[in-house]
């Protein structure tokens, strides 16, 4: 315990001293108790004091040390300024759906036309293209900013923890070099990065982002609605690899072991320790994970030698010199959910496990099948439970959130983790092999990361499931961690717990004795099984009817449509702004199953139509492409050539007389752009977009980009078929489009317009007046708008 005390007592220092400035005379106090060693016999306590006291001084005088100096060498000095630095970017690059967020640690700061030394990370904030990576030298220029301070968050404390003081937005960058990192960090990055890739492949969304943020902890492309079910059900924990989750997965991953493998040579344990440190490595071997880790494996390392209740120690210690390395994780929420989490599960979570055991063995048989099984559960709910009581204060304190449903929807969500993890990280392994391989074991992984939405959408719709708090006094969670201290020791020193559950019913008591036969029939064989008979199920209700279905996808201020033929085909014409919004409507649309998409279609190089389409190339096996000769100087466009022609996808330059048969009799004909293109237009790239027309027997869509007047003047008067039963309104119902003239040459009876709440009202009074206002549907108000068809007639669906 001396050494329990004495990293007690600096870390306690170390908040001392960030809170005062104290005198340095004030070390000498460690001097003190000395006398008393000739005057008490307890010279071992004495001593002990001393060394806690200097200790406890130590931390407080190291705390300012530690902190970066004030001054002209300091990046944060030109904070507020347009400036010119270089430097290398020290981390992986954090991927979100619009942006790129880089840290740019700085060597050199360009002063009055002269470049000087200059130390400190700025975050900067970059478009998605081009893309860079770590280790890349870079040259910047734009406004260097102060980290804002908003209202409900401490942002500018957060990034401070991290050792950022500084932020800048869409700067001017120029790379200078490439390659200049570390190189094991670099081999890590790009292993991390094969595996996100891999996972966004095989699996569809949102299960492709929940399994980054699991298993890679790449939080940033997963769903908002989502991330806020998880957060609202108390299961955040889960996506946050931090020593909450590994304490959690190492708990299950020892009661899993014990129950496959038993308690001989230890394999449960190098099962569990193997598995952290995998996990680790591949999520790219960042601070928190390492920290979370080494805690979990000084439980780990406690459980091999019988020494539990010596892990605390241990702990303590391991706390206290990452907190000597880097003082600022003190502040930080992994950390103190790390250590917290590593403290319920070594305290907390023995007593419930002996609880739910003693319970069991009252209510069904000693042995046997069912009650081996209801041990495991048993003892994982015990493991998050006892990681739960030890962090929900902090869940409240950071997140504003008190969940009810917590433990429930942990314990329920929780089975799924590591079989998401094992067939998550298995998935990525294969895939830098054989992909076709690892999109099989995706849908393993598919199974269960659809199971944990489910029950995380189904717990966040649970009324009253949470209320969110607005502040929680650090008191009030000091009181709590007392009572929790002085209830484990009262606990911890009875000699027997009573028994809370009553006598079970005979039948159960009498259950299925285990044998060598059922043993490996309940193992090894029911489970795969079981998974197997759900996939099929799953796969044989998913397939294609004998309809045309025809998607007009809610992506915000953007086009995307699907088209599902009935023969199977997957045509998708434009992708939206951004990736997240296309392939999540993708993935509620299509088959689990079906990484394959028949033809893409682009109408024109804007963002706003082909900013979802990089991501639909790179996750899916695109068979062929269809784009206008168009010039677009635009780094997104850039990206979209080197994508086909890196993939080898084969293409086809759009002009007006194509027709495509997709069979079934479905055609596709283009009828925009014309040959020669259309030139000197308010926009020669919008007027000279694809526009094509679809038919199913009676039944036709016109979709028509973003094409304005003069382009609609131009399919009337070259005698194009315009007439159709469906029209998607272009340009988002601008009113640069959708004439009068227009409208009277298609003749629809419904229109879509595709937008974020910005279409014309003189477009909207001449569909009314045209077509009435029940006709005309927008995907800002009614979500995804679906058709079908089966040629004679037609079916609407909206999500909203």
């Amino acid at each position: 315990m001396p050494l329990f005390y004495l990293s007690c007592a600096w870390v306690a220092g170390i908040f001392l001293g960030s809170k005062f400035s104290l005198p340095l005379v004030l070390i000498l106090s460690g001097l003190i108790p000395l006398p008393f060693l000739f005057i008490i016999k307890r010279r071992r306590l004495i001593v002990l004091a001393s060394l806690c006291l200097l200790a406890f001084f130590g931390g407080a005088f190291y705390f300012p040390s530690s902190l970066p100096p004030d001054d002209e060498s300091q990046l944060h000095f030109y904070n507020d300024e347009t400036v010119a630095i270089k430097g290398i970017i020290s981390t992986d690059p954090e991927v979100r759906d619009k942006t790129v967020h880089l840290r740019l640690s700085a060597s050199e700061i360009k002063l009055d036309e002269e470049w000087h030394q200059v130390s400190g990370t700025a975050l900067l904030f970059v478009p998605r293209y081009p893309t860079y990576s770590y280790g890349d030298v870079l040259s910047v220029s734009g406004k260097l900013e102060t980290p804002p301070q908003l209202d409900d968050f401490d942002y500018q404390g957060y990034l401070a923890h991290q050792g950022i003081y500084s932020t800048m937005l869409y700067p001017k960058i120029e790379i200078e070099a490439r390659e200049q990192g570390s190189k094991p960090l670099a081999w890590v990055y790009s292993l991390r990065s094969n595996f996100s890739q891999t996972l966004a492949e095989v699996l569809p969304e949102p299960q492709a982002s929940l399994a980054q943020g699991i298993i890679l902890g790449k939080r940033g492309t997963i769903p908002l609605p989502l991330k806020e079910n998880f957060v609202g059900t108390g299961t955040a924990h889960l996506l946050a690899i931090s020593g909450l989750h590994l304490s959690i997965v190492a708990g299950i991953l020892l009661s899993l072991g014990i129950w496959l493998f038993g308690r001989r040579h230890y394999t449960y344990i190098w099962l569990a320790l193997g598995a952290i440190w995998l996990y680790a490595l591949i999520t790219g071997m960042h601070a928190p994970v390492v920290r979370g880790a080494i805690m979990a494996s000084i439980f780990l390392a406690a459980e091999l030698v019988g020494r539990q209740r010596s892990a605390f120690t241990a702990l303590a210690f391991a706390a206290a010199i990452m907190v000597g390395v880097d003082p600022q994780i003190l502040w930080t929420a992994p950390f103190q959910m790390s250590f917290l989490a590593m403290t319920g599960l070594i305290l907390v979570t023995p007593p419930l496990q002996t609880l739910g055991r003693r319970a069991m063995a009252a209510t069904l048989s000693e042995k046997g099948a069912v009650t081996s099984i209801a041990n495991i559960i048993t003892d994982s709910f015990s493991v998050t439970l006892g990681a739960i009581i030890a962090v929900w204060p902090l869940i409240a304190y950071y997140f504003g959130i008190i969940s009810f449903v917590a433990p429930l929807a942990t314990l329920i969500a929780l089975p799924a983790l590591p079989a998401i993890i094992i067939s998550g990280a298995l998935a990525g392994i294969v895939g830098l092999i054989s992909l076709p391989l690892a999109s099989i074991i995706g849908w393993l992984a598919w199974l269960f990361l659809s199971y944990m939405v489910a029950v995380v959408n189904f717990f966040a719709l649970t009324p009253l499931s949470s209320i969110k708090v607005s502040s929680v006094s650090p008191a009030l969670i000091g009181g709590y961690y007392l009572a929790l201290a002085l209830a484990i020791g009262l606990i911890s020193n009875r000699q027997k717990l009573a028994n809370l559950i009553p006598q079970a019913k005979a039948w159960l008591k009498s259950g299925v004795t285990e044998t060598p036969l059922s043993r490996l029939v309940v193992r090894w064989l029911l489970p795969p099984l079981v998974v197997v008979a759900i996939l099929v199920s799953v796969a044989a209700a998913t397939t294609p009817d004998n309809n045309l279905h025809v998607s007009f996808l809610d992506v915000g201020q953007g086009d995307a449509i699907l088209i599902q033929t009935p023969s199977g085909q997957d045509i998708l014409i434009d992708g939206g702004p951004s990736p997240q919004p296309v392939t999540l409507e993708l993935g509620k649309k299509m088959s689990f199953w079906d990484r394959t998409i028949d033809l893409v279609i682009l109408t024109h190089p804007h963002a706003d139509h082909l900013g979802g389409l990089i991501a639909v190339l790179e996750r899916y096996e695109v068979s062929q492409v269809l784009y206008p000769d168009l010039d677009s100087d635009s780094p997104l466009y850039d990206e979209w050539r080197h994508l086909i022609e890196e993939k080898d996808i084969k293409y086809t330059i759009a002009q007006a007389g194509q027709r495509i048969d997709l069979g079934a009799g479905v055609i596709i004909e283009v009828l925009n752009p014309q040959q020669p293109h259309l030139t000197d237009t308010q926009s020669d790239i919008d007027n000279n977009g694809v526009v094509v027309r679809l038919t199913m027997g009676d039944v036709s869509f016109l979709l028509t980009a973003d094409i304005m007047w003069v382009a609609e003047f131009e399919l009337i008067t070259h005698s194009a078929t315009l007439n159709s039963t469906v029209l998607k309104v272009a340009h988002h119902g601008s009113d640069t489009s959708t004439s009068a003239d227009f409208l009277a040459a298609v003749n629809s009876q419904l229109a879509v317009i595709s937008s974020a709440d910005t279409a014309s009202n003189e477009v909207i009074k001449r569909l009314e007046a045209e077509l009435g206002s029940e006709n005309i549907y927008l995907t800002y108000e009614r979500g995804t708008v679906e058709f079908t068809t089966d040629g004679k007639r037609l079916w609407l669906e909206t999500e909203k």
